[in-house]
């Protein structure tokens, strides 16, 4: 039996087989957050984590930025990794040859797009920017790098004009082209629209960059896929500018559950949550699907005691799938057979009528507003009267 239920609607629904891998960006687009900086030794530590998963393609960075990002990148391409190292580059010679320098394997060429981004930001045509896009989809071939073209803000960008440039990177041998929601701007809807007709204008494979404005990255990003994308981006956690992008660890849960994806090694999830939360100095929402505190905690009395019984009562999948663990919350919610649980495992038994008589004063007690610990639950036990207490064995 697997560690998770099964959705009925998948099959009649059609839902098809993917073919798929991840580029992870954290490194890169993550690190634009506001705010976020990963020294070298974090890199590599991400890196690393990164790849034991088995993420295929990792950004490690953008090395003209600066020596030490530069450093940085250097570092990561010398681990020797399975997955391969990505780089990004604008529109110009000058980064690709910084990227070779590092020695990627592959590099991110971009420009903007949009007629937005070339009247305010480029101040340059739309031919300019296709002719330096595509000199340097030229040069980084002519240096042996594999070559994703991403056109920036592609999705506010006329179609027609972005099928023609996506049609010319291809010809000048791009070995992908990749679709930036540089604002989330998507549905998902449109976006398997978009996806289906470009598949109809290049046949080389299509990256999906989304991010996550109206929080329909992760659906976008599933979206693409089925319509026919190849590489889905993600960040740890979904840092990125703005409001972040589309969550690694919810895009790696999705492919399980959905499409039969089991090549990932998710056990490692929760870890990774935990250290570029650490590093990015970004706390992680509570409520956070997947790695939040909240993602295997119950206090209702109701739900905790069908979790004691069968956790799928209340757990679409496992905890132990992402290398979490189950919480049992007390509070005001909390039911007899919650309390009887966790003061067992605390060293105490306590008779039906005691076991009541504590639930009154947890509750009680959290009308002040937070959860009791269990040095709390301990202090109100060792208020209670003849209560047996079990000592574990050597």
């Amino acid at each position: 039996m697997p560690d998770y239920s099964l959705n009925q609607f998948l099959a009649p629904a059609g839902t098809p087989p993917l073919d798929i891998e991840i580029c992870d960006v954290t490194l890169r687009d993550g690190e634009q957050m506001p705010g976020v900086v990963f020294r070298a030794d974090e890199k590599l530590d991400i890196a690393l984590r990164l790849d034991e998963i088995g993420v295929e393609v990792i950004e490690a960075g953008f090395p003209v930025v600066s020596a030490a990002e530069m450093n940085a990148v250097r570092e990561v391409c010398n681990l020797g990794l399975d997955a391969k190292i990505s780089a990004l580059s604008r529109s110009v010679k000058k980064d690709v040859d910084a990227a070779l320098e590092c020695g990627v394997d592959m590099i991110s060429v971009f420009i903007a797009t949009s007629d937005l981004h070339l009247k305010h930001k480029l101040h340059m045509s739309c031919p300019e920017a296709i002719s330096c896009a595509l000199q340097t989809v030229e040069y980084a071939k002519d240096h042996g790098l594999i070559v994703r073209f991403s056109a920036e803000d592609a999705t506010r960008t006329d179609f027609e004009i972005l099928k023609k440039l996506y049609r010319k990177a291809e010809e000048y041998h791009a070995d992908y082209i990749s679709v930036a929601d540089t604002v989330g701007i998507m549905n998902p809807r449109t976006t398997y629209y978009m996806i289906s007709e470009l598949r109809k204008a290049v046949k080389i494979p299509i990256c999906m960059h989304c991010h996550d404005d109206l929080g329909l990255a992760l659906a976008n990003t599933l979206a693409g896929a089925e319509a026919g994308a190849k590489q889905l981006h993600t960040t740890v956690n979904g840092i990125g500018e703005r409001s972040g992008n589309t969550p690694l660890e919810e895009l790696l849960v999705a492919l399980r559950l959905h499409y039969g994806q089991e090549r990932y090694d998710m056990t490692k999830i929760k870890d990774l949550s935990k250290l570029v939360e650490t590093y990015s100095a970004v706390p992680v929402a509570r409520n956070k699907a997947v790695v939040g505190t909240n993602a295997f905690a119950h206090e209702s009395g109701i739900h905790v005691a069908a979790v004691l019984e069968e956790p799928r009562t209340y757990e679409l999948y496992s905890p132990e799938m992402v290398g979490a663990a189950r919480h049992i919350i007390i509070g005001k919610h909390t039911g007899s057979k919650a309390l009887k649980y966790i003061t067992q495992r605390m060293g105490y038994y306590l008779k039906d009528e005691e076991l009541v008589d504590l639930s009154e004063r947890v509750k009680m007690c959290s009308e002040f507003k937070h959860a009791i610990n269990c040095e709390e639950l301990r202090k109100l036990i060792l208020n209670m009267e003849n209560i047996e207490v079990i000592y574990p064995g050597p």
